[in-house]
């Protein structure tokens, strides 16, 4: 039986909570109906309050999860208490799930840097051995070579597609393409890749924990500063919204 989504709406965003999502996913996958995941954190809603075009992308996804720390407290500030959902993991358990179903569920990773996706597809096929692999693309791809990926994708059909060109490239490329493989699952995973490759290091369980992971992150790659500067912005907006309601 399909799981019930419970809809609400973080700064006009849609947000959809469950504690099922990959059994929600699951049962999408095989009724043959394609979904568009958005995994929602703070500094995606900040860009879509700027972005309409964003806005519109995340308003058209049928499941978008609460992926970030912000939008927990969005809810707390408001007297809910949610469960973050982050998006690696739940791609994650669609890998698993996709392992499970073996050819029934092909999987197919798009992104990143030349190589990187083939390596951390790879590493999942060694732990699940019964992963269909459709196949890999970086995320480099020049515009003249990119119809000839949407002929081959359209003709692989894989059922499980993870595209990591990050926040809000992936979200748009999704929505534009996704009518090539219309029975997919189709989800924005971001920086999972670089982790799932051993490029990189996802934070410690315990800053995770305490909702900090974004501080590891930004410890990683201290360029994103200027861009973690909507954080608190958005905290604020949460707190003055959330007395007006």
């Amino acid at each position: 039986m399909l799981q019930v989504l419970q809809k609400f709406s973080v700064l006009g965003l849609p947000v959809h909570i469950t504690t099922h999502y990959r059994d929600w996913l699951q049962s999408r996958l095989q009724q043959r109906q394609g979904t568009h995941v958005v995994t929602l954190n703070a500094e995606m809603a900040m860009q879509a309050l700027e972005t309409p075009d964003l806005a519109e992308v995340i308003h058209q996804a049928d499941l978008v999860i609460p992926d970030g720390a912000g939008v927990v407290f969005y809810f707390l500030v408001r007297g809910r208490k949610i469960q973050r959902c982050p998006g690696i993991e739940l791609a994650e358990s669609l890998v698993q799930l996709a392992g499970d179903l073996g050819e029934d569920c092909s999987t197919f990773f798009f992104g990143g840097k030349p190589g990187i996706a083939e390596i951390a597809l790879k590493r999942w096929q060694t732990e699940l051995p019964g992963l269909a692999i459709a196949g890999t693309q970086d995320g480099y791809l020049s515009p003249e070579d990119e119809p000839a990926f949407k002929t081959r994708l359209q003709h692989l059909q894989p059922r499980l597609i993870l595209v990591g060109l990050g926040v809000p490239r992936q979200e748009f490329w999704i929505l534009e393409n996704r009518h090539l493989c219309p029975d997919a699952i189709w989800v924005g995973v971001g920086g999972s890749f670089d982790i799932w490759s051993g490029q990189k290091e996802r934070a410690p369980v315990w800053l995770q924990r305490i909702q900090m992971e974004w501080a590891y992150r930004l410890y990683q790659e201290p360029w994103r500063w200027r861009r973690m500067l909507v954080l608190p912005q958005f905290a604020w907006i949460s707190m003055k919204t959330a007395l007006r309601e």
